[in-house]
């Protein structure tokens, strides 16, 4: 279908064709004088369309709709959808009909600049790695010769990036003692306030485990899906492949769980309702023990338990590569990458420990000077 627009003084035409092979293809103008100027252009594209190889324009937004319906969306989660449909949104506000030929680095410069005047420095990422892949589809399929979103900088709002919200140790422990005081199996929120503690897991997955997920010989906790909380309930699949994983747990912890397995369900967490708390009754159970302790953390919520569990590891020394993994993260770069705030802490006290280790190198007590004879 055709559409004709007045930007301005002048007109501009979005459309699309088949060509001699019956491939779709869409095609963009700009500039025309009247309202029938453009008309005729559709009538002469469509008539000489069937006898043409030439591909015309393809308009950038509807490429990467076309790009992500064909190999992004098949696979993905409800809420990762919502990114795609977000960002071919900002892409059709700042680009128009624009040809994807058409745009240059510099352009998408703009774009970005335009973007991330007052977005976090997350959301600028993510939407730069969506069209980023779509983009280099575009240049293997000979779409474009050149990638123009290359070694582009990512420009932000220094005020909308949040730091990574965690308890420190002491308020860890009490935290932890104070859950454990007031545990009753019929009201299981502690308990999952307790897991992500202990396991650093998702809200998700601490919803959906079962007693099969749980073996109390090897101590091991297995996540191999999550609960669908926010579409009503049910199982589904978890963020990623990665995020399948065995969480290596302690003994107090797994006897803390036993305690719920008078429960008539293989669920876990199922309450005295037969039901899961929900993220809204987990988080207000977690912020009236925060008061109750007098632990302030504003916007502090259920996720940064994940968050804190990670400085605890990480004060005990536990090695980042084994944190990545018991995060269940794709690669070191995204546990890294998330972390460096706390990292970077971390990484203050480790140098300390470093600078004395090397002043070992020159205090050998047993050193004694070889004597020729």
């Amino acid at each position: 279908m055709a559409s004709i627009t007045k930007r301005g003084k002048s007109w501009q035409i979005r459309t699309s064709y088949l060509d001699i092979h019956g491939k779709r293809h869409f095609k963009s103008k700009a500039g025309f004088k009247t309202k029938k100027e453009a008309e005729l252009y559709i009538n002469e594209l469509n008539k000489t369309a069937s006898q043409s190889d030439d591909i015309g324009s393809t308009i950038f937004k509807e490429y990467f709709d076309d790009w992500a319906k064909t190999y992004r969306l098949p696979n993905i989660t409800k809420l990762t959808a919502q990114w795609y449909t977000n960002t071919s949104k900002q892409i059709d506000k700042y680009f128009g009909i624009r040809d994807i030929k058409e745009i240059t680095r510099r352009d998408y410069q703009s774009f970005i600049n335009a973007y991330g005047k007052n977005r976090s420095k997350s959301s600028v990422s993510k939407l730069n790695t969506f069209i980023r892949s779509c983009v280099q589809n575009a240049v293997y399929e000979d779409i474009i010769p050149k990638d123009f979103t290359k070694n582009i900088i990512i420009t932000f709002d220094k005020s909308k990036t949040r730091k990574v919200d965690y308890l420190n140790l002491d308020e860890i422990r009490r935290l932890t003692q104070y859950l454990i005081s007031g545990l009753n199996r019929h009201f299981t929120s502690r308990y999952m306030i307790l897991t992500a503690l202990y396991t650093g897991a998702r809200l998700g997955e601490i919803m959906a485990l079962t007693w099969d997920d749980i073996n109390f010989n090897f101590k091991t906790i297995t996540i191999s899906k999550a609960w669908d909380y926010t579409n009503g309930g049910g199982f589904k699949s978890t963020k990623n492949e990665s995020s399948n994983r065995v969480i290596r747990v302690n003994s107090e912890f797994l006897n803390i769980l036993k305690e719920l397995k008078n429960n008539n369900s293989n669920i876990v967490f199922l309450n005295q309702y037969n039901t899961i708390p929900s993220s809204s009754a987990v988080n207000k159970t977690l912020k009236k023990s925060l008061k109750t302790l007098s632990i302030k953390r504003d916007g502090f919520h259920f996720h940064s338990l994940r968050h804190s569990h990670v400085a605890f590891l990480l004060a005990n020394n536990v090695d980042i590569y084994a944190i990545s993994k018991r995060l269940g993260h794709s690669n070191l770069g995204t546990t890294t990458k998330v972390y460096a705030y706390l990292i970077d802490e971390y990484k203050a006290k480790s140098d300390v420990v470093i600078d004395n280790s090397l002043d070992t190198l020159t205090q050998d007590d047993t050193y004694t000077e070889r004597i020729d004879l």
